[in-house]
């Protein structure tokens, strides 16, 4: 019973956060960045916000306990960092930017997600035996991981049906996948490590 409260606590606190640093935090720094007119930092949180949207497309998942939400919560997580990283041109950018209180905020913000999504997705690996089955998502060390989803349900959707909700998840995964796919074959090759098409 301890443990299973330990479990229910460390899930809703890192919910809490990610609230915090994937969204919040982005937010007020592109609102930030569009106010200075930087437009490297802009471009980037564009990038971002791309690619974290399967964070959002999860929790739709997870909603009415659909399994691939586990698999697409971990690998949003292991994205996001890849994400703010990988670009040769805007690194340089922004490490050539002057240093004002804009950049020093977005490297911290940068490196503060970085290490909070890496540290997230090693410690939910766990929950990757939810993905097995729908009997596996029914036991309580799983249900614990779904309360917040369906708390969102209840603030955001309070007279939607999970299983439509779900279906929404569903094409947005469906979407995600092949936009990925898509600019894996397609423009990774022709761009390489710069973020300008």
């Amino acid at each position: 019973m301890l443990a299973q409260t330990w479990l229910r606590s460390l899930i809703w606190t890192d919910y809490r956060l990610a609230v915090i640093f994937t969204v919040i935090l982005p937010l007020i720094l592109l609102l930030w960045a569009l106010a200075q007119k930087a437009e490297t930092i802009m471009r980037l949180l564009t990038i971002y916000w791309r690619v974290s949207s399967l964070l959002a497309i999860s929790v739709y998942l997870l909603i009415p306990a659909f399994p691939v939400g586990f698999i697409s919560g971990i690998m949003a997580r292991i994205l996001i960092p890849i994400s703010l990283w990988f670009w040769v041109d805007i690194n340089e950018e922004i490490a050539d930017r002057s240093t004002g209180a804009l950049t020093l905020s977005f490297n911290a913000w940068r490196w503060a997600v970085s290490i909070f999504c890496s540290i997230g997705a090693v410690s939910t690996l766990p929950f990757l035996q939810c993905a097995i089955s729908k009997e596996a998502v029914s036991t309580p060390f799983c249900r614990a991981f779904l309360e917040p989803p369906l708390l969102f349900k209840e603030y955001f959707h309070p007279n939607s049906q999970a299983g439509f909700l779900g279906f929404l998840g569903m094409v947005g995964l469906i979407f995600y996948v092949g936009c990925l796919i898509y600019f894996v074959f397609f423009k990774l090759g022709k761009q390489g490590r710069s973020a300008i098409s």
